[in-house]
């Protein structure tokens, strides 16, 4: 247990601050999960209007992370970090006060919008922050800290939606606002001191250019952001597919079923995590985003030759444990092999990538489970998956000679 402690123990002090930050903030993350409920049960809101607020709250997000991204990499991370996280903690103020459903809604939205706009710089202070040898094991704590904090924050915030519901709106800007202070006042501007440092491979010199010309340069890297797209559009299936599949087998105990579910992938992350991150920090992160697609394929696979409810626990353990390697690896593959000038853009390309994954996976699995049932999409998940895989592995047989070379390159110039 030492050593796994210790893989976490000699990253910088700014990752334990931002770890604890991440952990705070999403504790207090009160609104989001309560939107739907707190819409239709408080304000009163039909189902339909609803539906759109809860929607375009998400949609409002993926153009802020786009200007976020651009922003971020132009006037540095913190100082975007610092000043979107406190607009969009501050705007929920006076939805604990005012009466009036149309101040709650712009506030609600508006405060949407700069949480988008966050993301790219809190994902790039990290890549800025740790080593290219660092970043697998930081990318694990972090994760580990977000989930940590999902798993407890809903707890809360279920008591103050039923008992204290302005703590609610204060709780979720109390929380924020107390992230914010920690990053302000422990870590430096990530942008501007690791702009001066010597980066570790070719792959991370800054360059002149836009975001279409960088990745028309990164064949690599373009393909892999469309399978991490592709890999989004699996993992979505447990949210959508998977609901209907228990209803269609289980009935009434559907509901509960898929909240134990949903109870097994927290619990599987919040225990396996640490161990998985120890494991895998020696191999390429491509080697596990291939297994990654062997892990869904298995696990989203099986389900659709299943009825006994044994059976969908261990399929929620073997797909949960794919999320663990994607969630540890993604970020830092395109860290390691994108400029550090375009790191906040490509968190926010990814960001895309989740939400039209997921959105797209809805759309689609809806439409086909409408004409040919569930039980053969799960043969076409797990089709997409396996080829999914073997494209990332692939791709790490490529990616793996031009590191090497990019990296050879850089010593020999370094010593010239």
């Amino acid at each position: 247990m030492k050593d796994f402690i210790n893989n976490y123990k000699g990253l910088p002090k700014e990752m334990h601050v931002i770890c604890f930050a991440t952990l705070i903030n999403r504790l207090g993350d009160f609104v989001v999960p309560f939107l739907a409920l707190y819409l239709t049960q408080k304000i009163g809101m039909t189902a339909a209007a609803t539906g759109v607020i809860v929607t375009l709250s998400s949609v409002v997000g993926i153009p802020a992370s786009i200007l976020g991204g651009k922003i971020s990499d132009m006037f540095g991370r913190k100082k975007i970090y610092t000043y979107a996280q406190s607009i969009a903690a501050v705007t929920l103020i006076p939805c604990a006060f005012t009466k009036s459903v149309s101040i709650t809604i712009m506030c609600l939205l508006i405060s949407t919008f700069f949480n988008g706009f966050v993301r790219p710089a809190f994902q790039s202070m990290i890549q800025d922050i740790l080593s290219k040898e660092e970043r697998q094991a930081g990318f694990s704590l972090n994760y580990l800290a977000i989930n940590a904090g999902v798993a407890i924050g809903p707890i809360i915030a279920g008591f103050l939606f039923n008992n204290l519901l302005p703590l609610l709106f204060l709780g979720d800007t109390l929380t924020s606002l107390i992230a914010v202070f920690l990053v302000w006042k422990n870590i430096k501007e990530t942008y501007q001191v690791n702009s001066k440092l010597k980066v570790e491979s070719k792959a991370e010199i800054a360059e002149k250019g836009n975001t279409f010309q960088m990745l028309w340069k990164r064949p690599a890297l373009s393909l892999f952001l469309v399978l991490y797209m592709v890999y989004n559009f699996i993992y979505a299936q447990h949210k959508f597919s998977l609901p209907i599949t228990l209803n269609a087998q289980f009935n009434n105990e559907s509901a509960k079923l898929l909240g134990y579910i949903m109870s097994i992938n927290a619990v599987t992350v919040l225990v396996l995590t640490i161990f998985i991150g120890f494991i895998t920090k020696r191999n390429h992160q491509l080697t596990n985003m291939a297994f990654t697609g062997i892990l869904y394929a298995i696990g989203f696979g099986m389900i659709g030759y299943i009825d006994n409810f044994n059976f969908f626990i261990i399929s929620t353990i073997i797909w949960t444990l794919g999320e663990i390697l994607s969630s540890i690896s993604s970020g830092v593959y395109v860290a390691n092999n994108s400029p550090s000038n375009y790191r906040a853009r490509l968190n926010a390309i990814m960001n895309l990538g989740r939400f039209l994954g997921t959105a797209l996976s809805t759309f689609f699995s809806g439409a086909y489970i409408q004409v040919y049932g569930y039980k053969t999409l799960w043969f076409l998940i797990f089709f997409i998956s396996i080829i999914s895989g073997i494209l990332m592995f692939v791709l790490k047989i490529f990616s793996v000679k031009s590191e090497l070379d990019n990296y050879a390159e850089s010593k020999i110039k370094s010593v010239v």
